[in-house]
C-alpha cells in the first residue's frame, strides 16, 4: 500500500456544495481522517464517514436497483443526462423506503439525509450530471455485498452477450473515481485514460466471473472499495489484547501483528497513524486480522488444514454462468383478477373453460359456413349442421350440469363448516357437563366420608348394638349431635348438601343422596340429548341427509 505523496488535504469545498455539503464537509474535517498515513486507509474511512453520515450503508444495492427502476432510469441511455430535480425524487424515494423498512426502534430523517446525499453527490459531479454517474456512485456508496454491488456494475458496462465493453467501463472508472476526489484524495485515486486498459488484459474476453476475480483482488485505482467493505465489517469486532505502542486495554476494529517482532501488536488508529516502538519500525511487515481467534482455534484450524479436511482457500464468490439471464418482458402480461376462496376459485375455472368451449364450437360453426359454398342447403350439410348444433347443445347442457355440481360441492362444503362448528360447540358444553359431575361426586364422597364417620362414633358411644327402637329413641333425644354435624366438617360439600345438614326441620340424609344422584343422571341425559339435537339442527339446516362421523 502505497503512501500518499503531495496532494490537497485543504478543508474547502467545491463552490456548487449547498449548506447541507458544507455541513458535511465540515464534519468530515472534524474527524481527523487526514493523519492517517495510508492514502488507502484514509480513502476508505472518509468515504465510510459519508456513508454512514447519510445512511446509505442502511441501503443495499437491490434498493436501489429497485429505486432506479421506479424513476425510469433503467431503460435509459448511460450518458443520458437527467435532472436536479429528478435526482432529488430518486434520492428521496430511496429514504422514504428506507423509513418504511426500518424498525420503530431505529428511525431516520429522509429529508435530512436526501439534501446531505444530493448536495454531496453534486459536489462530487462537477460537470454533467448523466444517468451513469448517479448509477455508479450510488452503487459504490450504498451498502450491502460487495459481490453483488460488482454484478450490478458489470450488467452495466457489458452487452447483451455478458462481454465486458472498455468504452462503458472506462466511463465508470470515470464517474466512480470522483468519490475520491471529492474528499480531497485525488492525486491518489485520481482518474487517467489508461486505467481502465491496465485493469484487464487486452485481447481476451472479459466476463462475468474474470470480472469478479479481478475487481476483487482490485487493481490500484479500486484499491479503496474492498477495504471500505471490510471497515463496515470489522467496526464492532473486539480483540482481547492490548495495543503495544498505546497500551489500550482491548482492540476494536483491525488488529495488526508484526510478522518480525515476536508478539508486538498495533490498534488500527495506532497502526495507521504510523506510531512504533520499542525495536520494531513502520517497515516491518504487518498482518491484519479482522477478527480474534484463541490458541485452541488456531491449533484445530491447522490440524484440520493439515489433514485436508477443510480447504485453505475458499473461493471468493460462487461461479456464475457466463450467458446472462434473459429477462422476461412483462409489459403484455396482464394480472390475473384476485381470487376470494376456494369455491370461488373452482367457479371461475368452470366458467372460464365453459366460455373457451363455446367459443371453439362456435368458430367451428362459423368456419364450416365460410368454408361451404353459397349454394342452396343440400339435405347432407342440413344434416351437418342439426348435429353441430345437437352436439352443441348437449355440450351447453354438461356445462350447466357441471355449473349445478360445483353448486352443490360448495354447498356441501358450507354444511360441513357448519358442523365442524356445532362440534366444537358440543364439545365446549360436553366438557363443562364433565366438569359440574366431578364436583357432584367430590361432593358425594365427602358425603359418605361423613356418614362413616358417624357409624365409627356412633359405634364407639355404644359398644354394644342397640335395638332400632332405641336408635330412634337416641336420634330424637339428641338430634344435634348426630344427625347435624358441626359446620366446618361441610366446608368442601355443595350448597344442596349443607342446606340438607343444615339447622332446621329434619331432612332424611339418604333422600338427600338419592336427590344428588337423580342430579347427576338428569344431567347426563341432557348432555345425550343435546347431543342428539345438534345433529337433527345440522339435518335441518342442511336439508339433505348427512352423515357426520365426530
Amino acid at each position: 500500500m502505497e503512501e500518499g505523496g503531495q496532494r490537497d488535504r485543504g478543508r474547502g469545498t467545491p463552490a456548487t456544495a449547498g449548506a447541507e455539503g458544507r455541513q458535511i464537509f465540515m464534519e468530515l474535517g472534524e474527524q481527523n481522517f487526514d493523519a492517517i498515513c495510508l492514502s488507502t486507509y484514509r480513502t476508505a474511512c472518509k468515504l465510510r464517514f459519508i456513508q454512514k453520515r447519510c445512511n446509505l450503508h442502511l441501503i443495499d444495492i437491490y434498493n436501489v436497483i429497485e429505486a432506479v427502476r421506479d424513476a425510469g432510469l433503467n431503460a435509459v441511455e448511460l450518458n443520458a443526462g437527467i435532472s436536479v430535480t429528478r435526482l432529488e425524487n430518486l434520492v428521496s424515494s430511496l429514504f422514504n423506503q428506507l423509513s418504511k423498512r426500518l424498525p420503530t426502534t431505529h428511525t431516520v430523517n429522509p429529508r435530512e439525509s436526501t439534501a446531505l446525499l444530493v448536495e454531496f453527490l453534486l459536489a462530487a459531479i462537477d460537470s454533467r450530471l448523466t444517468v451513469l454517474s448517479v448509477k455508479a456512485m450510488l452503487a459504490m456508496l450504498c451498502g450491502g455485498k460487495l459481490v453483488d454491488k460488482l454484478r450490478y456494475v458489470f450488467s452495466q458496462v457489458s452487452d447483451s452477450s455478458g462481454v465486458l465493453v472498455q468504452s462503458k467501463f472506462d466511463g465508470f472508472l470515470r464517474e466512480a473515481l470522483k468519490l475520491p476526489t471529492a474528499v480531497h484524495e485525488g492525486p491518489s485515486f485520481g482518474y487517467t485514460h489508461t486505467l481502465a486498459r491496465s485493469c484487464f488484459p487486452q485481447q481476451k474476453r472479459v466476463m462475468l466471473n474474470m470480472f469478479l476475480d479481478i475487481v476483487a483482488d482490485p487493481p490500484q485505482c479500486l484499491v479503496w472499495l474492498p477495504l471500505m467493505h471490510r471497515l463496515a465489517n470489522v467496526e464492532h469486532v473486539y480483540h482481547p489484547v492490548s495495543c503495544s505502542y498505546c497500551r489500550g486495554n482491548g482492540m476494536t476494529g483491525f488488529r495488526y501483528r508484526c510478522l518480525r517482532c515476536r508478539g508486538y501488536q498495533l490498534c488500527q488508529n495506532c497502526f495507521w497513524r504510523g506510531n512504533a516502538s520499542g525495536s520494531h519500525s513502520n517497515q516491518h511487515q504487518m498482518k491484519e486480522h479482522s477478527s480474534w481467534k484463541s490458541s485452541a482455534t488456531k491449533l484445530g484450524r491447522a490440524l484440520s488444514r493439515t489433514l485436508g479436511c477443510v480447504s485453505s482457500r475458499e473461493p471468493s464468490h460462487p461461479i456464475y454462468p457466463e450467458e446472462p439471464e434473459r429477462t422476461l418482458n412483462l409489459a403484455n402480461i396482464v394480472p390475473s383478477r384476485p381470487i376470494g376462496n376456494t369455491s370461488q376459485t373452482m367457479l371461475f375455472l368452470a366458467t372460464a373453460q365453459r366460455m373457451n368451449e363455446e367459443h371453439a364450437l362456435i368458430a367451428a360453426y362459423v368456419n364450416r359456413l365460410q368454408s361451404s359454398p353459397c349454394s342452396v342447403d343440400s339435405p347432407s350439410r342440413q344434416d351437418e349442421e342439426h348435429k353441430l348444433i345437437a352436439r352443441y347443445t348437449s355440450r351447453l347442457a354438461e356445462t350447466e350440469g357441471t355449473g349445478v355440481s360445483q353448486y352443490h360441492l360448495v354447498f356441501h362444503i358450507q354444511v360441513a363448516v357448519c358442523c365442524r362448528q356445532r362440534k366444537d360447540e358440543l364439545e365446549q358444553r360436553m366438557s363443562s357437563l364433565q366438569e359440574s359431575r366431578r364436583e357432584l361426586m367430590v361432593q358425594l364422597e365427602g358425603l359418605m366420608k361423613l356418614l362413616k364417620a358417624q357409624a365409627a362414633g356412633s359405634s364407639h358411644a355404644s359398644p354394644s348394638r342397640p335395638s332400632p327402637s332405641t336408635v330412634r329413641s337416641v336420634g330424637a333425644a339428641s338430634p344435634q349431635a348426630h344427625m347435624y354435624p358441626p359446620q366446618d366438617s361441610l366446608a368442601g360439600v355443595g350448597g344442596d348438601v349443607q342446606e340438607a345438614f343444615a339447622q332446621g326441620p329434619r331432612r332424611n340424609l339418604r333422600n338427600d343422596l338419592l336427590v344428588a344422584a337423580d342430579s347427576i343422571t338428569n344431567t347426563v341425559s341432557s348432555l345425550v340429548k343435546e347431543l342428539h339435537s345438534g345433529k337433527r339442527l345440522l339435518k335441518d339446516r342442511g336439508g339433505r341427509s348427512i352423515q357426520i362421523f365426530y
